[in-house]
């Protein structure tokens, strides 16, 4: 019997916690590094972006298709955008769906309905297919503090095989700038999609052996 390969893309998911620019700059390095990606943003993801960011996305997933495969110079068709209820999307079933997701930023609303397999839209949908199908599920959360339903739904995650990664940058590669920060947290997620990243050294390693000259 013949085993179905899981899609070699990534599953990029926004939703509406504080972070955005984590997303959008996983978005960017992963299109750099030439992986395909099926990008799912929530309403609420597109109001922080445009509140945290100089960047104003159009509210059509087809029109936001084609303004970041333009702005990451991406390869046709290496970018995909879905709306939030196309459920035909390849994301939306085992058969079809990427080796990796990630949500990130991920929001306690939707940490809670992955936790109990809500899937009442295509990100939450796409999650559960990657639990399921146990492959690499990454979350992203930002908040703080963390309260007691908080810590009990990431458990679950953690508990059905997902990764649960915040974004709590390290300071020991003494950053400069905000980008620095964010450039941490993307090259830990990057590191657990097996992606080589250029962002930061790993631990013992020079950190001028990646800056270059």
């Amino acid at each position: 019997m013949t085993q179905l390969r899981p899609n070699p893309g990534v599953a990029l998911a926004l939703t509406g916690a504080s972070g955005a620019q984590y997303g959008l700059r996983l978005l960017e390095c992963l299109l750099a590094a030439g992986r395909p990606v099926h990008l799912m943003l929530s309403k609420p993801a597109l109001v922080v972006i445009g509140s945290e960011t100089d960047e104003s996305l159009p509210g059509r997933p087809l029109d936001i298709e084609r303004r970041l495969t333009e702005r990451h110079g991406a390869a046709p068709g290496q970018l995909r955008v879905y709306g939030q209820e196309e459920w035909t999307a390849c994301v939306a079933s085992g058969s079809g769906a990427p080796g990796a997701m990630v949500v990130c930023p991920c929001s306690m609303a939707t940490i809670s309905a992955v936790a109990v397999g809500a899937s009442r839209s295509l990100i939450e949908r796409a999650a559960d297919v990657m639990l399921k199908e146990r492959r690499t599920f990454i979350v992203v959360p930002r908040e703080t503090p963390f309260s007691a339903i908080h810590l009990r739904n990431m458990l679950a995650i953690a508990e059905a095989g997902g990764i649960v990664l915040p974004a709590n940058p390290g300071f020991y590669h003494r950053p400069s700038r905000v980008e620095d920060l964010v450039d941490y947290v993307v090259a830990r997620v990057l590191d657990h999609l097996g992606v080589e990243q250029e962002l930061m050294p790993k631990w013992g390693e020079d950190p001028g052996e990646l800056a270059g000259p």
